[in-house]
């Protein structure tokens, strides 16, 4: 069985991530959202916001399982059983930094290989970062992200407009 990993910080989760789930869970038999909680970084989502988003917009794909994780990618890959990585590629900028991270990985954890999926076209210019930064100011960014999660951003940039 081949198992592998999708990692990243999903805040929020966006048109171009779900491209490569759907893509990946394909190519595996089981594919593992591995929702990173670091710490180093303040998101607009809690883990626990961010894993349950995830499985709202993935509950269509039956061989994928959304696990929140902490540490190393390897430690959570080992721990999984999981013999691959899979990334997203969206520019040549992403491709030096992802093979750097690979070539790491590969050395604490020689059985654990990278894949790397090239994002849609009609995704290549899209981030999280971006979608918080539209939503900010109050652009529309039901373009970039399920109506579930633009509604949840929403929610959140009224609270936080509210709290300050």
């Amino acid at each position: 069985m081949l198992r592998a990993i999708y990692p990243g910080s999903f805040d929020p989760v966006t048109y171009g991530h779900l491209d490569v789930i759907r893509r990946s869970a394909r190519l595996v038999d089981e594919l593992i959202i591995g929702v990173l909680n670091n710490k180093a970084k303040s998101p607009l989502f809690s883990v626990e916001e961010r894993v349950k988003m995830l499985k709202e917009v993935t509950e269509d794909i039956p061989n994928v399982k959304i696990i929140p994780f902490e540490g190393l990618l390897v430690d959570f890959a080992r721990k999984m059983d999981a013999g691959m990585v899979i990334r997203g590629l969206r520019a040549i900028t992403d491709f030096e930094y992802e093979l750097q991270m690979a070539q790491t990985n590969h050395k604490m954890a020689p059985e654990v290989d990278t894949a790397f999926l090239t994002t849609s076209l009609e995704y290549s210019y899209l981030s999280s970062t971006t979608v918080k930064e539209v939503a900010a100011f109050g652009g529309d960014i039901s373009q970039f992200v399920p109506d579930i999660v633009a509604d949840r951003i929403t929610e959140k940039m009224k609270k936080e407009s509210v709290d300050v």
